[in-house]
């Protein structure tokens, strides 16, 4: 695994920034998703390689819901419940520490399923799509649209 350490306009590699992560949450939701956000640095190559052939792809496919942050940025957001706060605080308060670190939140932000922080070649798009499934399952089952099995 490789790691690198450390506004809904899009960036200039496509995805969009967060501007408003309750709006967000409340369009991902309206669709069954979670809203992904994928913690991002400034020229990060391993951030590109997340954003370009795993994110973005599904993006255009509208198959998923997706914001930016840059960890450590001070450009502001307006959280969840609402308080406009930095990018860097928001990164910091969900204890990111790692980019590119891609996050599944429901409506609310809390989490659905694991982060995936860094890039494995091999294996991230099977972790990309687990993590997804898990998140349209917890989701489905949270509005009763989902049998529980186990």
């Amino acid at each position: 695994m490789i790691l690198l350490a450390g506004a809904a306009h899009a960036s200039a590699a496509g995805l969009p920034m967060a501007d408003d992560l309750a709006a967000a949450g409340r369009a991902a939701a309206a669709r069954g998703q979670p809203l992904v956000v994928m913690v991002s640095l400034p020229r990060c190559p391993y951030c590109h390689i997340v954003r370009q052939q795993y994110l973005q792809p599904l993006l255009e496919r509208n198959e998923i819901v997706v914001r930016e942050v840059d960890m450590m940025s001070s450009r502001m957001l307006r959280d969840f419940d609402g308080r406009q706060v930095s990018s860097q605080s928001w990164a910091r308060a969900r204890d990111v520490r790692l980019a590119p670190t891609v996050l599944f939140l429901d409506a609310a932000g809390q989490p659905l399923a694991g982060s995936l922080v860094g890039v494995s070649a091999e294996f991230y798009g099977g972790y990309l799509d687990q993590a997804l499934a898990a998140s349209r399952q917890r989701l489905a089952r949270a509005h009763g649209t989902m049998p529980a099995s186990d």
